[in-house]
């Protein structure tokens, strides 16, 4: 029954309008690769990084999210990323020790604490199959099959996401654990040591895996590049620290508090095995949001087990009626309300997608482009590089979008430079020979080239402006001049 109940409880709970900012280039990639018959291995969507190679990583996730939403559009997207975070907080569940009710209550609590990193994304493909994982390994100390199954697992995911690093830094953190154990004496080295060879298996096995993929061996550096830009992490939000000042935040400080003081009452330490991956995911979740749901997946088990069993609660439990008809009834009271509340929840999601989309981005200003022949080169805000590829290609091309591992620290700097009216941002502007540019109407950035005669608002409303350069090319020429003249003098 608490399962049940979990399961409707986080479809409904998980369930989003497709609005990743990264979404719609990932639909046009997804695109691409199944009418073109391979991965892309150079950038064709933008005109700063045109023919530069590019590690299409997520190259199957999205194959499957661009079939989902060719078949059957946003309301597919939602119902299938909804099933699968479920099924990732499922297997949590599973994983919880203790009384059910207990285990149901901190699974919900993680789903909550994790909240602001759901959405219709690849993402959570590396959270499942992470769940998955962790599953696997701790189910495998006793039925060792099961062990077998994770070279296949990780060969999908290192196909789906580039979260698939994730694999082999838990096997090592686990591995770490048991000598651990084994160095304290907690756990008797011949009991440790066929456990530890199996995991140091798995990860020489996952890590011979990584070339299967489009991009060969390139992948072995991906995610290490990717952890050591700047540019990402200074400019991208889920990068950033989480901020506990916001109420978005609170349930996932609540898994902190609740897990500090199950280590400090527990009767039962945890072994070393699952101390180590806390540590490691626990440190990762501080250091940047997008890794609090891999934290909650080691941590939540951690607070199942400290939890207190009532047997007061579980006395009055068994005197409650068992008749097959009593059941039938409570069942199908608690059910029925919740499982209609999901599905009505989804419905309500899909028939809301297109307002959402106008209110998150430039819907009309994207058809007025589209309507029209204007230059090419769009300088187009950030969180809107994605949803200008998806709607504008191949007729434009962006300065940049979501791919900030395409683009570099250096591009990443000049589009701020530019957006927030820096020093030198004309010369971004005019150095990419940029002549129309897509930002919120209210930006620096188009309030100041509204008053710049050289430019002219072609389209505005209260989302976004539309602003284009006047002769653009006598315009881009007298500036580039007049810049290399005063770099003459300095």
């Amino acid at each position: 029954m608490f399962a049940v109940v979990l399961l409707f409880g986080l479809f409904a709970m998980t369930a989003r309008n497709a609005l990743d900012p990264d979404l719609w280039w990932h639909l046009r990639t997804g695109q691409w690769i199944v009418e073109t018959g391979h991965v892309p291995h150079s950038d064709p969507f933008s005109f700063t990084r045109a023919g530069h190679a590019w590690i299409s990583h997520e190259w199957l996730s999205e194959v499957v999210f661009y079939q989902l939403w060719k078949h059957g559009g946003a309301a597919a997207l939602i119902l299938f990323s909804a099933i699968i975070t479920t099924a990732g907080f499922i297997l949590l569940y599973l994983r919880c020790p203790g009384k059910r009710h207990w285990a149901a209550a901190a699974t919900a609590l993680g789903a909550l604490a994790s909240a602001p990193s759901w959405g219709v994304r690849p993402q959570m493909f590396t959270f499942t199959l992470a769940s998955l994982l962790l599953w696997l390994l701790e189910s495998g100390e006793y039925h060792p099959k099961l062990l077998l199954w994770i070279p296949p697992l990780f060969l999908l995911w290192l196909n789906l996401h580039a979260g698939f690093a994730l694999g082999p830094a838990l096997l090592l953190a686990y591995a770490v654990g048991l000598l651990l154990e084994t160095a304290v004496g907690n756990t008797p080295w011949p009991e440790a040591r066929p456990i530890l060879l199996r995991v140091l298996l798995l990860l020489v096995a996952c890590l011979a895996l990584v070339p299967l993929n489009p991009s060969g061996a390139q992948l072995y550096r991906y995610p290490f590049d990717t952890l050591r830009s700047s540019g990402m992490r200074s400019f991208i939000a889920e990068w950033f620290s989480p901020d506990f000042h916001q109420s978005l935040y609170r349930p996932f400080l609540l898994v902190w508090l609740l897990l500090l003081t199950a280590l400090a009452i527990s009767r039962s330490r945890p072994k070393g095995r699952v101390i180590v991956p806390l540590l490691l995911t626990a440190f990762a979740a501080l250091d940047a949001v997008r890794h609090i749901p891999i934290f909650i997946l080691v941590a939540i088990p951690v607070i199942a087990a400290a939890l207190p069993v009532n047997a007061a609660s579980l006395a009055a439990a068994q005197r409650l009626p068992r008749s097959p008809r009593f059941r039938l009834l409570f069942n199908t009271v608690i059910l029925v309300p919740i499982a209609l509340f999901a599905l009505v929840n989804w419905v309500i999601l899909a028939r809301n997608q297109e307002t959402r989309e106008a209110e998150l981005f430039p819907k009309k200003a994207v058809s007025f482009l589209r309507a029209g022949n204007y230059p090419q080169r769009i300088f187009v805000y950030y969180d809107w590089g994605g949803y200008a590829i998806w709607k504008l290609y191949p007729e434009y091309r962006v300065f940049v979008d979501g791919r900030a591992d395409l683009y570099g620290d250096d591009l990443l700097d000049q589009f701020k430079t530019a957006v927030r009216l820096q020093t030198g941002w004309r010369d971004v502007l005019d150095r990419w020979q940029v002549e129309t540019v897509l930002v919120p109407t209210s930006s620096a950035l188009a309030q100041a080239l509204l008053l710049d005669p050289n430019w002219h608002a072609a389209f505005s409303d209260s989302k976004a402006i539309i602003l284009l350069r006047a002769h653009p090319a006598v315009r881009i020429a007298e500036n580039l001049n007049t810049s290399l003249a005063g770099e003459a003098k300095e």
